[in-house]
């Protein structure tokens, strides 16, 4: 059990206090002082590890099997004895131009918090260490371990929804900087940035309606002096959100300008085909005139006969190339 246990620690009166080795003590030593809780931090346990866990902290069924199952949307379930609230944070790796995700599900209940953990993206180092130096947010229990975790996954949003406009300003310019449109694969460029977004959107979108729970009355487990924290994390994700919105229309008007151009070079050169075209055919035409050897063609005796029909095709060709060329065509 131990090998997917990443911390395990009792916080009394904000301060981090040592307890006994054994979570189930530490948890029963907790809840015996009244003013303190146990925080256990998990990293992809198994059934079989997580049913200690789940038996001493009382945690719903529904919630554990989320828990272990992962790939669930962001939400948060109000059961009984305890709060389970399910957070997605990103990771975006510029150089790849990928967004993946990970899952962290945060218990809270009587005097504790765990906290489990899915995938790479991890937040929960730096927020444990940021807490321990703030014992006035600590104060307000497991509440303020839910909202520190929520803070930190949100502002990593910021920062890759900040990264993501960087990379799409400059796929735009490219679009735009050259006549070629940005390359062959532009518009599946386009697209896959497109999905990436859309991943990003769907860690950052459905947790709005939790974090707005949060900030109001009603919610069990939640300290009162925590909600003004909730609310600061909510206004945060309102941020977050409406960039998201922002970059999925730049995406598309991006992606339809792209298509337009595409279709005026198609224009211009099917333009440039035609007025080709309509100078080889004069040519084409008088040459099949005279190919056809009739006995009684007027220039065919006369010595500039040749001549001037090679000065005829050369001028009516020199009046197409100046016309198709004052219109544009060429």
């Amino acid at each position: 059990m131990r090998s997917v246990i990443v911390d395990c620690a009792i916080y009394r009166d904000g301060c981090r206090t040592e307890g006994p080795a054994d979570f189930s003590d530490a948890l029963d030593e907790a809840r015996a002082r009244g003013d303190a809780f146990l925080w256990i931090g998990l990293h992809e346990p198994t059934e079989k590890e997580f049913e200690l866990v789940t038996s001493e902290f009382g945690l719903h069924p529904l919630a554990v099997e989320d828990a272990l199952g992962a790939h669930q949307r962001p939400k948060l379930e109000v059961y009984d004895d305890s709060l389970f609230l399910v957070l997605k944070p990103v990771q975006y790796d510029d150089k790849a131009g990928t967004v993946t995700t990970g899952e962290l599900m945060v218990f809270v209940g009587d005097s504790f918090v765990v906290t489990v953990r899915h995938g790479e993206a991890n937040p929960l180092g730096s927020v444990r260490d940021r807490l321990e130096k703030m014992p006035e947010v600590l104060q307000h229990g497991p509440t303020a371990v839910m909202y520190a975790v929520s803070d930190a996954v949100v502002d990593h949003y910021l920062d890759v929804a900040d990264d993501l406009h960087g990379d799409l300003e400059v796929l735009e310019t490219e679009v735009f900087a050259s006549n070629s449109g940005g390359g062959q694969n532009t518009a599946g460029r386009i697209y896959a940035f497109k999905r990436e977004v859309m991943e990003f959107r769907r860690s950052a979108g459905p947790l709005a309606e939790p974090m707005e729970r949060l900030t109001g009355a009603g919610v069990p487990f939640v300290h009162e002096g925590s909600r003004p924290f909730f609310r600061d994390v909510s206004d945060h994700l309102t941020r977050v959100n409406e960039h998201v919105e922002g970059l999925d229309r730049l995406l598309s008007d991006i992606l339809s300008a792209h298509l337009a151009q595409m279709g005026v070079r198609q224009n211009d050169d099917m333009r440039k085909i035609s007025a080709w075209a309509a100078m080889a055919a004069v040519p084409t035409m008088i040459a099949g005139i005279y190919g056809m050897n009739f006995t009684h063609m007027p220039e065919l005796e006369q010595p500039w006969g040749y001549p001037g029909v090679i000065v005829l095709m050369g001028g009516v060709i020199a009046l197409l190339y100046r016309y198709f060329k004052r219109r544009g065509w060429l």
